[in-house]
């Protein structure tokens, strides 16, 4: 193993346990949250990505109804992303997310609009070193959005709640916010919800 090799498996390896002290002597408070909505057939997005049903089928919803994000977003401090989300999230006319602050997990060089400066980060850290750095920056509350995000987060273990919106639609394929888990992952239903429209919202505990 060349020295070079050593230095990355001794800083991997020490990383790793911080972490699992921080979870074996209690101080990982950090709450995560998935927040999200899927078609009847469980996709988040059609395999290229598109959303356009989504948009599609949020002309059935009474206009102002939000599905209760904005008081699940009173209590995050702390928000997630990854780089095509927020790619796809900074095309819309309004930005949903207020002032909170928001980490864009990426590989690759993005640029952030100039009104989310002070607002929104790049960050490329793994899963478990960023969590240590939310432990250090008291965050209380975290919001992952995107696909692949939320599927790193579930397969490490690190997810506390769900909250799923289903869409009354049939898509056929798509992408899931839960394929790449290697096993499977107990729930507690919560509460649902039933909205008049057709929707209906799901929300669980991760056991």
């Amino acid at each position: 193993m060349s020295g070079n090799s050593i230095i990355s498996f001794l800083f991997l390896a020490s990383t790793y346990e911080r972490y699992i002290m921080n979870l074996f002597y209690g101080v990982l408070m950090v709450k995560v949250s998935v927040f999200i909505g899927v078609s009847l057939d469980g996709f988040i997005a059609r395999l290229d990505g598109n959303v356009d049903w989504l948009n599609e089928a949020n002309k059935k919803v009474t206009p102002g109804e939000d599905f209760g994000f904005n008081s699940f977003l009173d209590s995050v401090d702390c928000i997630v992303m990854g780089r095509k989300t927020f790619e796809q999230v900074i095309t819309f006319n309004e930005w949903a997310y207020r002032e909170i602050k928001m980490i864009v997990l990426t590989t690759k060089n993005i640029e952030i609009p100039n009104s989310l400066t002070g607002v929104a980060s790049t960050s490329n850290l793994c899963t478990e070193e960023l969590m240590n750095q939310l432990i250090d920056d008291s965050i209380k509350h975290v919001y992952v959005d995107g696909g692949l995000v939320i599927q790193d987060f579930l397969s490490s273990g690190l997810v506390n709640e769900i909250t799923v919106t289903i869409v009354p639609i049939l898509i056929g394929k798509g992408k899931s916010f839960s394929n790449s888990l290697t096993k499977d992952l107990n729930l507690t239903h919560l509460k649902t919800t039933i909205f008049n429209f057709g929707f209906v919202q799901n929300k669980y505990k991760v056991d």
